[in-house]
């Protein structure tokens, strides 16, 4: 058995980071990085790049909604070529500060927006196929089911359906939205052994106490929640104890 193991990093907030990025490089595979969108600057973005090769972490784009005053995280609406146009542009400077740009994950607000819109789905998949045919190679997109899943096949891109540690579920297998109850999970011991579930059984438990069937070949914890570090070493031990490779898929 393998999995994904990847976070979100290089949130870098007008100079400050939000997560301790050295110590979740050291136990993840996949690092998800801001890139000017919710956070992170040019500055932030190549010293990602210098820890994904320093621990051997495969590097995915992280754009967002131009939204840093919210971090991201507030729904918006955007005319498909301006969030296709931003996505690119984002794309791009991540590439510009050295990354071996391995897939891409779109962050906060706008992930959740391309699971069910499909024009912004679509938008982003162009992007995403633009960039892709600037390097020669089809990006995959990570995310959960839905209707930019059904964008990337259209775009001839893979497409990684991930589950996450941190984060509450709803009985539709959807994640309870921040800032109502049970929407995030913050203990060591509970998340990893989430992980073990989810890579074992292909399950998780809701908040109001059922099971969902969740198929995915990438876990991801959040690197700016206070336990993170915690948590992403007590998820990394378990699966290694459990003899579970934790390896990038792209």
């Amino acid at each position: 058995m393998r999995v994904d193991l990847n976070a979100d990093l290089g949130e870098t907030v007008d100079g400050m980071p939000t997560a301790d990025d050295d110590a979740m490089f050291a136990v993840i595979s996949s690092a998800n990085v801001a890139c000017g969108g919710h956070a992170g600057d040019a500055a932030s973005m190549r010293a990602s790049v210098e820890r994904a090769i320093r621990f051997g972490v495969a590097v995915g784009a992280h754009p967002s909604y131009d939204d840093r005053e919210n971090f991201g995280r507030v729904a918006r609406s955007p005319e498909p070529g301006e969030l296709r146009a931003s996505v690119t542009a984002q794309l791009s400077a991540l590439v510009a500060a050295g990354a071996d740009l391995r897939y891409v994950k779109p962050h906060g607000a706008l992930y959740h927006a391309v699971t069910a819109d499909p024009r912004q789905a679509e938008a982003v998949a162009s992007a995403v196929a633009d960039q892709s045919s600037w390097l020669g190679r089809a990006l995959p997109l990570l995310g959960l089911t839905g209707a930019i899943a059904e964008a990337a096949a259209s775009a001839d891109l893979p497409f990684v359906q991930e589950a996450f540690l941190d984060r509450g579920y709803t009985a539709r297998g959807t994640l309870v939205p921040r800032g109502q109850p049970g929407d995030l999970v913050h203990d060591p011991d509970a998340v990893a052994d989430r992980a073990l579930r989810l890579v074992r059984d292909g399950e998780v438990d809701t908040v109001d106490g059922a099971r969902v069937c969740v198929d995915a070949a990438s876990l991801c914890l959040h690197g700016d929640t206070p336990t993170a570090v915690a948590m992403a070493r007590a998820v990394r031990a378990a699966l290694d104890g459990a003899g579970i490779e934790v390896r990038a898929p792209w």
